[in-house]
């Protein structure tokens, strides 16, 4: 991870301690209106109350241990093939007013990684165009996250150094703190 991408996850004023893995799977669950039945009755109720006083950047700084991200480069004809391994959230980036992009940028289960890797050929890259986060969460529940509203691509856009894309993520997690304060 570049030092950029670093102060642009966790902030560079302040140290946030992040959430568990699922308890930022769970902050993403309810923001996107998913029951995270995986949670407490207790546990869930504390992580509404705390999520109606974050702000999108300090609620992107505490979900990042929701997965391991990691940069790839690889050849331009794998683009279609990896996304479609993916849980996609590039796609939702259009929803949002994003043009389509040759970028590819997803989860999968942590323990396919090493095969996907080896299988299309990528090679690690800070500036690839592969953005593949690793999690594991089960793939099942990510998958549904994504598809059932903003959310996800919201933060994995608002981790992205690109100006414009970034500010479509924090926007995007503003507006949904925001419904779910009333």
């Amino acid at each position: 991870m570049s030092i950029d991408h670093f102060l642009a996850v966790r902030g560079a004023t302040r140290r946030t301690r992040p959430w568990s893995q699922s308890t930022a799977w769970g902050a993403v669950a309810i923001l996107t209106g998913v029951d995270a039945v995986w949670m407490g009755t207790t546990q869930r109720s504390r992580l509404k109350a705390a999520l109606r006083s974050v702000t999108a950047v300090e609620f992107l700084a505490r979900a990042r241990e929701r997965a391991q991200v990691k940069q790839f480069a690889g050849h331009s004809a794998a683009t279609w093939r990896v996304r479609d391994v993916l849980v996609d959230t590039a796609a939702v980036g259009m929803s949002l007013g994003l043009a389509q992009s040759a970028r590819v940028d997803g989860y999968i289960d942590a323990e396919e990684l090493v095969e996907l890797v080896r299988h299309y050929g990528l090679v690690p890259d800070d500036e690839g165009q592969f953005t593949i986060r690793a999690t594991t969460f089960p793939i099942g529940t990510v998958r549904e996250l994504a598809q059932s509203g903003v959310v996800l691509a919201g933060l994995d856009l608002a981790e992205s150094l690109d100006t414009r894309e970034r500010r479509v993520g924090l926007d995007a997690l503003s507006e949904a703190l925001g419904r779910h304060r009333g």
